[in-house]
């Protein structure tokens, strides 16, 4: 497997410089540390990762060039114009669907894990976010067919490991096609399905950092099959190349 060495001091340094000083000018003045360290070592992340996944969730993939956030923001619609995001992060996505996610993909997208680094704020997680809204219809009717099932993806591991679903997008309404009394209107509501856990920031330089990542999307794994197959993006029992 790829050998992970952890992020180094000075790529970590840089991210917390980057939110004081997040301008053209000192990007450019400190570039080198981004792509001699920290972009490499980002990479070798997502390999180790991919190397643990094909055995895990053989289905979901990670790809040092597809995986991998550009560090530029889109600020063209944005108050916020600072040119920079202040973390790096990696996307691993169902090797059927592509590396798109949500809304941002053309074909809606599929449910994937995430893993991003910031130092005070790293997260790992997974799920489906923001998906257009075929794909978001296909997700409700797949909950509301069968809500027992879709219950038992977050019990186990999952319960331990997570708080529940992220809230960020919540109908206040039931969404239109459903009753207000329907046992899973609970679950309805929500237009992005996803779970986060916070990672500590002692985890980012340490070698066994790929290892930890996939112990929490193994515990995502039934949650992200379940949305995955909702979607016409079934699992695979051994990686195919």
């Amino acid at each position: 497997m790829t050998r992970f060495p952890g992020f180094s001091p000075a790529a970590l340094r840089f991210l917390r410089q980057l939110k004081r000083h997040n301008r053209r000018d000192w990007f450019e003045a400190n570039r080198h540390i981004y792509d001699d360290d920290l972009k490499p070592t980002l990479a070798t992340l997502v390999e180790a990762i991919d190397d643990r996944l094909a055995v895990a969730v053989p289905e979901i993939v990670g790809d040092t060039r597809r995986s991998i956030f550009r560090i530029h923001r889109d600020v063209r619609f944005s108050k916020d114009k600072s040119p920079y995001k202040t973390n790096v992060a990696a996307w691993f996505f169902h090797r059927r669907a592509g590396k798109g996610v949500g809304g941002s993909a053309p074909d809606g997208g599929a449910a994937g894990f995430y893993l991003h680094v910031e130092p005070g704020a790293n997260q790992v997680g997974g799920g489906l976010w923001m998906p257009l809204a075929p794909q978001l219809a296909k997700v409700r009717e797949a909950i509301a067919a069968k809500p027992e099932r879709f219950a038992a993806t977050m019990t186990g591991s999952f319960r331990r490991r997570f708080a529940g679903l992220d809230d960020e997008a919540v109908l206040v309404r039931p969404p239109r096609g459903f009753p207000a009394d329907h046992p899973a209107i609970g679950w309805l509501k929500y237009r992005s399905f996803t779970a986060t856990q916070a990672l500590a920031d002692a985890a980012l330089a340490s070698p066994t950092l790929p290892d930890v990542a996939v112990k929490a999307f193994t515990a995502l794994r039934p949650f992200v099959r379940f949305l995955n197959d909702a979607l016409g993006y079934p699992p695979d029992e051994r990686r195919v190349y």
